[in-house]
């Protein structure tokens, strides 16, 4: 059994994914300057579609019927795209200021509901597996054992990423930090499922969620599932290139999300 194998929690059948969504909106994409300047980077085309709009449609199409989208950077030019789309329902949470990844959600909970909710960051680009991952990472999700479940990404494997990777994982999908100085062997590939419960006791104003993340590591109540398909961070313009260039070689013209 190869270490994948030993680290692929059980998936269920019956699987619904949650209801509602979260999208990462409101950064200044500043590595991708000066492009950025003019237009907010969710609304980057990748293969001819926008980032923002590839995330929605894997999201509409597993069922997810409310969406909060978080603004800050140029969140005009992303409302008014967004407004064009006939469904899901969009709903926007509007930020002052930066409030980091953890303040942004807990600023939007009030939009998200009492249950387990989807969060998926604006600059990657996913292609799914054998099967949904979207389906897959719900299948995986245990209300009783996790507050937090993400999905991971092998580290060497990803487009557009030169990092050292985030995560270890055991057998039973716990997750703990990268030693420090070591190459991990998965990083965080901005899609993840979060309880309300997660942000007991926050503080107000900007935190990354990264806090978050080491509390419930301490109390093994995160927990990760490692994705089967393609990954694109797309970060930066050489990351953008990357997955241009991917989508042309390997779909010849043929639009594909």
């Amino acid at each position: 059994m190869t270490n994948d194998e030993k680290n692929k929690p059980l998936r269920r059948i019956d699987v619904e994914v949650p209801k509602r969504a979260m999208i990462m909106a409101a950064g200044f994409g500043t590595r991708m300057r000066p492009l950025t300047e003019m237009l907010p980077k969710p609304l980057i085309e990748v293969g001819g579609r926008a980032m923002i709009d590839r995330t929605i449609d894997w999201l509409e199409d597993d069922g997810v019927e409310k969406i909060v989208v978080n603004l800050h950077h140029l969140g005009h030019l992303i409302e008014q795209h967004l407004r064009k789309r006939k469904r899901p329902e969009i709903v926007f949470s509007q930020e002052d200021e930066i409030l980091n990844t953890g303040g942004g959600i807990a600023n939007a909970l009030p939009l998200l509901g009492d249950g387990p909710f989807l969060v998926a960051n604006a600059d990657i680009m996913w292609l799914n597996g054998p099967t949904s991952t979207l389906q897959d990472l719900s299948g995986v999700w245990d209300d009783e054992k996790m507050d937090g479940l993400l999905l991971l990404h092998p580290t060497v494997e990803a487009y557009g990423y030169s990092g050292m990777g985030d995560f270890c994982i055991d057998p039973v999908g716990v997750l703990s930090w990268r030693p420090e100085r070591e190459l991990a062997p998965y990083l965080f590939a901005g899609v993840q499922i979060l309880h309300p419960r997660f942000f007991k006791d926050v503080p107000d104003g900007p935190f990354p969620l990264t806090d978050l993340y080491t509390r419930a590591i301490e109390n093994e109540r995160l927990h990760g599932m490692v994705h089967e398909g393609e990954w694109f961070h797309i970060g930066s313009p050489d990351g953008l290139a990357e997955a241009e260039a991917y989508l042309r070689e390997r779909y010849a013209g043929v639009r594909k999300r």
